[in-house]
């Protein structure tokens, strides 16, 4: 009985002996797939970056907050949004600049004329969104303008 317990001892610790090996194989194993697929997408972008070397860089213009009365069925409400937009480059910025009278009249037509089931919920605020950019792609060169951004949007 003393031979089964020593044999049962050898054997746990043989099997002991097997999983290490077989998690410091698999640890091994992971950290070479994610150390190659670091090395390959850092490559990726070195390659990008050489490929494009004429692109230009996007700006974010940030415009002031509109704040407007907007109805809820009951009442009036306030609506504050701040709107910034990405350009493309300092020469749409000059641009927009330049514009930004006829640019802000034109974003505050489109929100006076909302309600508050308009820009509640997702759909409307990205309907929103869309409405905005078609009034400034009439105002300045179309392609200048590549999105529109919400940072701030309070309705009380």
């Amino acid at each position: 009985m003393a031979d089964e317990q020593v044999q049962d001892k050898v054997q746990k610790k043989s099997h002991m002996k097997l999983f290490i090996i077989i998690g410091v194989a698999v640890a091994v194993a992971v950290g070479a797939s994610v150390g190659i697929m670091i090395f390959m997408n850092g490559n990726k972008d070195t390659a990008h970056k050489k490929e494009k070397p004429n692109a230009e860089a996007t700006v974010v213009q940030p415009f002031d907050p509109f704040i407007v009365n907007i109805y809820d069925g009951q009442e009036l409400r306030y609506l504050k949004l701040r709107v910034e937009m990405e350009i493309s480059g300092e020469e749409a910025k000059t641009e927009l600049t330049s514009r930004q009278a006829q640019i802000r009249d034109a974003i505050l037509v489109i929100l006076t004329t909302k309600t508050l089931q308009d820009v509640q919920y997702l759909q409307g605020k990205n309907q929103l969104k869309q409405e905005i950019m078609a009034a400034v792609t009439k105002i300045v060169t179309p392609g200048k303008v590549k999105q529109i951004f919400f940072t701030d949007f309070v309705v009380q």
